[in-house]
C-alpha cells in the first residue's frame, strides 16, 4: 500500500482541478466532490497507518520524478512515509475529510461554493505536500502553497475590506517568518551538501552551526505556527468562515511549524541553545495568549488565542526534547480545536437572524443549551478536552509536557506552562457559560429562528467529540506508555543530555509506582504532578462558574477594580497597536516619501532631461530645416538659375554658336580698345 502514497495529494488536487475548471457546471455538486476526494485520500492514508503500525515500520521513500538537477544540486519529488508522517497525515487527512463534511452545511447557499472548495482541496494538497515530502524543497513549496490557500481563504469574502486586510495581513506576516526558513534552508545546504533529510541529517554539525541552523528555522515556526512575535495575523483569521478557522487551527498550517522544528530534531539536538529558545518562546506564547482569551467577547477569537497558547505548549515540548509528547499534543489538540471551532461555527449559522455585530459577540448569546442540544454537549465535551480534565484527550498529552518540562529541570517553562493551563480552563469554561447557560440575551427576531444544525454540521461535531474523548488513549494507556512513543522514536532524535529526563515523555504510571526503582518515575513528585495538574484544571472551571454563574456581577467588579490590567487584556496588550505605530506607519511613510522622491525628483530628472533633449532636438530640427538646409537648397537653387540661363545656349543651332562666338570676340575687342 505504501507504494501507492502519490495517490493521498492525487485525490484532492483532482477536486481542485475539476472545481476549479467546471465550478459553474457542477455547481451543487462542488461540495460532495470535494469531500469525496478528501475521503478517498483518508482512505489511501488508513490503508498506509495500517501497514505502518501493524507492520515493521521504518522509513519508505516514493520516488515520483527527479525534479531539478544543477551541478552539485540535486532534488527530487519524493515522498517520505515514516512513523511522524504518518501521524501527521492521519491528522490532516481525517480531520481534513470532517471539516469538509461539515462544510457541506456551512457554506450551503454561498455564492461563492465551488470556489470555497476548490480552495480547500488545495490547502490540502499543500499541506499533504509539507508533510510527506522527504527533502526541504518540497517541503518550502508545501509551506509557501499553504500560506497562499490561507491568503484565499481567510479573505474568501473579499467584498468585505475586513476580511480582505485580515488576508493580506497573513501572507505579509508569514513572509518574514519564511525569509527565516529560506535561510536556515541555504544554510543546511550549504554546511551539508544536500535539502534531503536522510543526508542532511547524517552530517555531523558544530554546536553554532546547528543553533543558527535551528533559529533560522523557528523564525519560520514562528511564523507559520503563530508564536511571539509573529502570532498577530491568527485572530485576525476569524474574518474567514468559520470551516476555513478550524481547517487552519486543527489540521493545516499552525501544525506546520511544529512539524517542520520535529522533522528538523536530528539538526536541533545537535544545537541545544536553540531548543532552549524554542522552549522559552512557546512557554511565553502560551500565557502571553491565554491571558489575553480571558476578556476576549467574540466567540471565535477566544478559541483563536486558545490555538496560539496550545501551540505554544507544543513548542515546549519540542524545546525541553519530549519531541513526541509535542507530536501526541498536536493530534489530540486537533480533536477538540476542529470540534470547537465547527461547534462555535454551528452557533454563529444559528444566529445568522441576528444583527451582524451580535453574531460572535458572546454577551449577546445566553441559554442556548435548550434550542442546541447537540452543539451544547460536543462544545462541552471540547472544552473538558481543552482544559486537561481526566480522561479527556487534552489531559494526557498537555500534562506529558508539563511533566517533561518540570523532570528536564525547566521550572520556569513548567510554570509558565501550569499557569496557562489555568487560564486555558477558565477562559473555556466562562465562554460556556457565556454562550450556553443563562438567560438568552440576544433579540427576540433571531430567538425565534435558532435551532440545531443540520446533519452534515452535527455528524463532523459527534465523531470529532468521541475523538476528543478517547483520542488520547487511543495510542495505548496509559499513552506515555503506549505505541505511539515507541512508533515515533525511528523518526525523532534523542533528546540532549540535559533534556533526557524529558526525552521519552512523562511516565504516569512509573510516576505512581514510587521512586526508587531503576530507571523507574519520580514517585512522590510525579504523584503530586498528577494531582496538581487535574486541581488546576478543575480550579480553573470552578472560578468560571463562580465568576459567570454564581457571581455574575463579579467580572464588572473586577474589570472596575483592575481597569488598566483590563484594557490591556482586552486590547490584547496593544500589540497590534504597536506594530501600527512603529512598524507599519513608519514603513508607510517612508514608502511615501520614496514614491514622493521618485515622482518629484526621479521622475522630474527624467521627465526634465526628456524635455531637454525634445526642445533641443525641435532646434537642432529648425536649424537644420532653415540654415542647412536652407544653404544647401539656396545652392541648389541659384545653380539651377545659372542652368537655366546656360541651357538657353546649347540650343544645338550653328547660327547660334557663330553669334555667340562673334559676340565673344566684339567683346574681347572692346576691352582690349577700352582698357
Amino acid at each position: 500500500m505504501i507504494r501507492y502514497a502519490w495517490l493521498i495529494p492525487l485525490f484532492p488536487l483532482a477536486g481542485v482541478l475539476i472545481n476549479g475548471l467546471l465550478g459553474s457546471r457542477t455547481r451543487g455538486a462542488a461540495g460532495h466532490l470535494a469531500t469525496l476526494m478528501a475521503g478517498l485520500s483518508f482512505l489511501v492514508v488508513l490503508g498506509i497507518s495500517r501497514e505502518m503500525i501493524l507492520g515493521p515500520g521504518g522509513s519508505h521513500t516514493v520516488a515520483v520524478w527527479d525534479w531539478i538537477t544543477a551541478g552539485k544540486f540535486s532534488a527530487s519529488l519524493s515522498f517520505l512515509i515514516d512513523p511522524l508522517s504518518t501521524i501527521m497525515l492521519l491528522v490532516v487527512t481525517g480531520v481534513g475529510f470532517v471539516i469538509h463534511l461539515y462544510s457541506i452545511g456551512y457554506m450551503h447557499g454561498d455564492p461563492g461554493y465551488p470556489r470555497f472548495f476548490t480552495y480547500l482541496n488545495l490547502f490540502m494538497v499543500s499541506m499533504l505536500l509539507l508533510v510527506m515530502g522527504d527533502n526541504y524543497l518540497v517541503m518550502f513549496v508545501g509551506w509557501e502553497g499553504v500560506g497562499l490557500c490561507s491568503y484565499l481563504l481567510i479573505g474568501f469574502w473579499y467584498e468585505k475590506k475586513s476580511a480582505s486586510d485580515a488576508g493580506k495581513k497573513a501572507f505579509i506576516v508569514n513572509r518574514i517568518g519564511d525569509a527565516g526558513f529560506l535561510l536556515g534552508m541555504f544554510l543546511i545546504w550549504s554546511l551539508t551538501g544536500s535539502l534531503a533529510y536522510g543526508e542532511a541529517f547524517k552530517a555531523e554539525l558544530a554546536a553554532p552551526a546547528a543553533t543558527a541552523i535551528g533559529l533560522l528555522l523557528f523564525i519560520g515556526a514562528m511564523g507559520k505556527s503563530a508564536q511571539i512575535p509573529l502570532y498577530v495575523w491568527l485572530p485576525d483569521a476569524m474574518e474567514g468562515p468559520t470551516p476555513v478557522s478550524a481547517l487552519i487551527h486543527a489540521a493545516t498550517m499552525v501544525t506546520a511549524g511544529v512539524y517542520m522544528v520535529a522533522r528538523t530534531s536530528p539538526i536541533y539536538v545537535q544545537g541545544p541553545a536553540a531548543l532552549e529558545v524554542v522552549a522559552l518562546v512557546g512557554a511565553l506564547t502560551a500565557i502571553f495568549a491565554a491571558s489575553i482569551g480571558l476578556v476576549q467577547n467574540d466567540i471565535k477569537r477566544v478559541l483563536a488565542y486558545s490555538t496560539v497558547s496550545q501551540l505554544g505548549f507544543m513548542f515546549m515540548a519540542l524545546g525541553v526534547g519530549a519531541f513526541a509528547s509535542g507530536i501526541f499534543h498536536l493530534m489530540t489538540h486537533a480533536f477538540f480545536k476542529g470540534l470547537l471551532f465547527l461547534g462555535s461555527g454551528s452557533v454563529i449559522h444559528a444566529l445568522h437572524h441576528a444583527p451582524a455585530d451580535q453574531q460572535q459577540d458572546m454577551r449577546y448569546m445566553g441559554g442556548l443549551r435548550s434550542k442546541m442540544p447537540v452543539t451544547y454537549g460536543t462544545f462541552l465535551i471540547g472544552a473538558i478536552a481543552i482544559a486537561g480534565v481526566p480522561p479527556f484527550a487534552g489531559f494526557w498529552s498537555k500534562d506529558e509536557i508539563l511533566a517533561g518540562a518540570f523532570f528536564s529541570g525547566h521550572y520556569l517553562v513548567w510554570g509558565l506552562g501550569t499557569a496557562a493551563a489555568f487560564m486555558t480552563a477558565f477562559y473555556m469554561f466562562r465562554l460556556i457559560f457565556m454562550t450556553f447557560h443563562g438567560e438568552m440575551r440576544v433579540d427576540h427576531h433571531a430567538r425565534e429562528h435558532i435551532h440545531e444544525s443540520p446533519a452534515t454540521m452535527t455528524v463532523p461535531l459527534v465523531i470529532l467529540a468521541v475523538l476528543s474523548v478517547v483520542g488520547g488513549i487511543l495510542p495505548g494507556f496509559p499513552p506515555d506508555a503506549g505505541w505511539i512513543h515507541k512508533f515515533l522514536a525511528p523518526s525523532l532524535a534523542k533528546a540532549p543530555a540535559a533534556h533526557a529526563a524529558a526525552g521519552e515523555g512523562y511516565r504516569i504510571v512509573k510516576a505512581a509506582a514510587g521512586a526508587g526503582e531503576p530507571g523507574g518515575g519520580h514517585g512522590t513528585v510525579g504523584i503530586v504532578l498528577i494531582a496538581l495538574a487535574i486541581a488546576v484544571a478543575l480550579g480553573g472551571i470552578a472560578l468560571a462558574w463562580r465568576m459567570y454563574m454564581r457571581d455574575t456581577a463579579a467580572p464588572g467588579r473586577l474589570a472596575a477594580r483592575f481597569p488598566g490590567l483590563y484594557r490591556v487584556l482586552l486590547n490584547k496588550y496593544y500589540v497590534d497597536e504597536f506594530y501600527q505605530a512603529c512598524i507599519v506607519e513608519p514603513i508607510y511613510r517612508l514608502m511615501r516619501a520614496l514614491f514622493n522622491f521618485d515622482q518629484r525628483v526621479v521622475d522630474g530628472a527624467v521627465n526634465g532631461s526628456s524635455f531637454l533633449t525634445v526642445w533641443t532636438s525641435r532646434l537642432s530640427g529648425l536649424f537644420d530645416l532653415r540654415t542647412v538646409d536652407g544653404a544647401v537648397n539656396g545652392t541648389a537653387s541659384v545653380l539651377a538659375f545659372f542652368a537655366q540661363l546656360l541651357k538657353f545656349i546649347q540650343s544645338g543651332m550653328v547660327q547660334n554658336y557663330l553669334f555667340m562666338m562673334l559676340l565673344g570676340v566684339f567683346l574681347m575687342v572692346s576691352a582690349y580698345l577700352f582698357r
